[in-house]
């Protein structure tokens, strides 16, 4: 697909009707895996990407990201959304170079957070945070295809349990021209529920352990649903286990759960 198509494709998903599910891959690999599954559209996560790399989220620099956001959109004709953490940056004029070097890496949509990196002031202020996605908004306008912008209210992340402060950020992300909105770490449905009645623009939630499945978010007005890091965590976790047995005890039941050969060569193509 040409990423005009993509970036059309990406918009109907959005347009609904319904909630759609875009899991995160780490690699090329795990991208063809869950394209072959049958989902509609993918997303990178910085934190699966920051492991793999050998490092932690929020330690990677944006040309490195955007290398790895570009294999993740040459693995599958899906389109791609973007992790792009804060944007890489403070300021507003490099939050927009970061959605120009986006597009030019392939993908038709990112994420962009209201996280400082800053322990000591780990939000934005809002008038700061609302102008980094007004930037962001206007290089996304400016490309030669449709660009779905989300912003991203990270009180919840940073410990901030403020549910008025963080509809009102997505409000005024939303009023600064953001396409979706995403507080990543809700996790109650009925505070998802009031997040979905206050804006006026599609809603992401990130899927978490005990948290709604995809029928209740769906029935709560949800449009998307990503997994984060998830994906990845449940590999790693199944890997240190595995390893830490054969290490601690030497036995081999870890790979009882082990993916045959013949399930993955339908993702991967035959080696005939």
């Amino acid at each position: 697909m040409s990423l005009e198509e993509r970036a059309a494709a990406f918009q109907a998903l959005h347009e609904g009707p319904g909630i759609f599910v875009m899991p995160n891959p780490w690699d090329a690999g795990t991208a063809r895996v869950l394209a072959g599954l049958g989902f509609e559209a993918l997303a990178t996560t910085s934190g699966g990407m920051a492991n793999s790399m050998g490092t932690f989220d929020g330690n990677v620099r944006r040309r490195d990201a955007l290398r790895h956001a570009r294999e993740i959109v040459d693995a599958t004709p899906l389109p791609v959304n973007g992790d792009l953490e804060n944007g890489f940056g403070d300021d507003p004029e490099t939050v927009a170079k970061t959605i120009r070097k986006a597009a030019k890496a392939g993908l038709v949509g990112c994420s962009i957070e209201d996280a400082t990196k800053n322990p000591d002031e780990p939000v934005y202020p809002l008038d700061k945070a609302a102008e980094r996605i007004k930037a962001a908004a206007k290089a996304a306008r400016k490309l030669a295809f449709p660009f779905v912008l989300t912003a991203r209210a990270e009180n919840y992340l940073y410990g901030r349990v403020d549910l008025p402060d963080t509809i009102a950020r997505l409000k005024a992300y939303g009023e600064a021209g953001a396409d979706v909105l995403y507080a990543p770490g809700l996790r109650d449905i009925e505070e998802i529920r009031k997040v979905v009645e206050a804006v006026s623009k599609p809603v992401n939630v990130l899927a978490l352990h005990g948290g709604p499945s995809v029928a209740e978010l769906a029935d709560a007005g949800v449009r998307r649903m990503s997994l984060g890091s998830n994906l990845h965590r449940v590999a790693m976790g199944a890997f240190l286990r595995g390893a830490q047995e054969l290490k601690d005890h030497g036995t081999l039941a870890f790979l009882d759960g082990a993916a045959s050969s013949k399930e993955l060569a339908p993702f991967f193509g035959s080696p005939d």
